[in-house]
């Protein structure tokens, strides 16, 4: 009896265990289908977050939107004439169309910008006073109307203003280093002190140019005009955006080659000692002196271009050589200038920006308080480095040639051993730099030479373990 009731027991329990395996295998061989689904589902993700060499960034992928006016668009389009190709997609956004634009004529130049007309801001309140102008609303919202243009294949948007003279091929490089699918808010603050603490530290200044990414921008764009309505105490258009997207949790991405240039005067100091980054805009030029002497603003802007065209992502690069045959120190601005100065000076001495201008404000009590570091301009003219200002640069098989002739040097009592030095040959290759890599500063030799008049400098890359100083 009792081995009966065991028997039928056991045989209960058979089905129920084969059941119980079978349901444990098939929850198995589910959990581990689909924790290796999830697996393959990020591995996938995570790669297209990383920009594809096979597709790199192009000035197609940027659309610019400008911002300007009816009044002012006339006398500003020159600047825009510098950087802009028919190829590039964007526009110049104006209150009210210029007295010479007509039906017949309308964007019928395609050396700049089309011309867009602003949408009616009059519903939106402006409060900030006292000196403040309402068209900051209008402004702000070329970031949201720029969106709305629906170009197709879009990574970037850059903004700026009539007066922005942009450098196309180096904001491409400098964005690549950024994926565009992710969040980026990427510019600079002001060079003036008080400025920057004024409206932020972490505001892209909108005259030195700024850049958001196209999954950014078309969100920001979604949800602008609601967030401008908190913002109507605030004085400028910059100010707007960025608090907008602040409460969109995102913080400025900061590259140094955007430049506000909230100077007066002579900015030679400051273009001489640009920082190690690419020249991405710069802005004011009806501010500022000319650039190079004897010349226009607009004169002066296009020869800078002459040396753009030939090597833009090395426009501005220093390049500090030590002549110790007649302890002379040589900082090469390339594409600009060329200083000698007539002593062995230390390299972080000669990095520092020399002030040659004069500040945004100058009765202002943090007047001459810059963002950058300094060193002043000596009493003495004849205690000053010797300046060379490009004057021609050429392309060819023996590399890039870029001439320096000397400006009028105010010291009657020079008996230094650059006296009768009157032209500096610079001779490159073209630079190429590497966006997933901190730019390198690159060494230059003095080349023997024997005539007093022409001093001849080869720049190239620094050796592993090459340090820049007087041998």
């Amino acid at each position: 009896m009792k081995s009966a009731i065991k028997t039928k027991s056991l045989t209960k329990l058979i089905p129920f265990s084969s059941s119980f395996c079978a349901i444990s295998l098939f929850i198995f061989i589910s959990i581990l289908f689909f924790t290796t689904s999830k697996i393959v589902t990020i591995n996938i993700g995570s790669s297209l977050l990383q920009p594809t060499e096979s597709d790199p960034t192009n000035v197609n992928h940027l659309v610019f939107g400008i911002a300007s006016s009816g009044k002012s668009w006339p006398n500003r389009k020159k600047y825009a004439k510098l950087w802009w190709n028919k190829n590039m997609k964007g526009c110049v956004f104006v209150d009210n169309l210029p007295p010479e634009e007509n039906d017949n004529n309308l964007n019928s130049d395609d050396s700049v910008p089309q011309i867009c007309v602003s949408e009616d801001t009059s519903k939106f309140n402006y409060t900030y006073r006292p000196g403040g102008l309402r068209s900051a609303i209008r402004v702000a919202r070329v970031v949201k109307e720029t969106a709305e243009l629906n170009h197709s294949d879009v990574r970037w948007y850059v903004f700026g203003d009539d007066d922005t003279i942009f450098f196309p091929e180096n904001l491409v490089k400098t964005l690549s280093k950024y994926d565009h699918r992710l969040w980026y808010y990427v510019g600079a603050y002001s060079e003036n002190y008080e400025g920057s603490q004024t409206f932020g530290f972490g505001m892209a200044f909108g005259g030195g140019g700024f850049a958001l990414s196209a999954s950014l921008a078309n969100v920001l764009a979604k949800v602008f005009d609601s967030c401008i309505e908190r913002y109507s105490h605030l004085y400028g258009s910059d100010a707007r955006v960025f608090s907008c997207i602040a409460e969109l949790g995102v913080g400025l991405t900061y590259e140094p080659g955007f430049h506000q240039v909230d100077l007066r005067g002579n900015v030679f100091g400051l273009l001489a000692a640009h920082p190690l980054s690419p020249l991405l805009s710069l802005h004011h030029p009806d501010i500022t002196d000319a650039i190079f002497p004897n010349m226009t603003n607009s004169k002066s802007l296009q020869h800078l271009f002459e040396a753009a065209y030939v090597d833009s992502q090395r426009m501005l690069q220093q390049t500090v050589c030590y002549d110790r045959r007649f302890s002379r120190t040589i900082s090469v601005s390339w594409g600009y200038a060329v200083q000698v100065f007539q002593s062995n000076v230390l390299l972080p001495d000669v990095l520092r920006v020399q002030e040659t201008f004069k500040p945004w404000k100058e009765k202002h009590v943090m007047a001459g308080i810059y963002t950058f570091s300094k060193r002043e301009l000596h009493h003495d003219p004849c205690k000053r480095p010797k300046i060379f200002y490009l004057d021609n640069v050429s392309s060819g098989k023996d590399g890039i040639i870029s001439n320096y002739t000397k400006s009028f040097y105010n010291c009657s009592n020079d008996k230094t051993s650059s006296k009768n030095l009157e032209v500096i040959k610079v001779v490159t290759n073209n630079l190429d730099l590497d966006s997933k890599q901190t730019p390198r500063r690159q060494c230059c030799d003095v080349l023997d030479s024997n005539s007093g008049q022409l001093m001849e400098i080869a720049i190239r890359e620094c050796k592993y373990e090459e340090l820049i100083y007087m041998h």
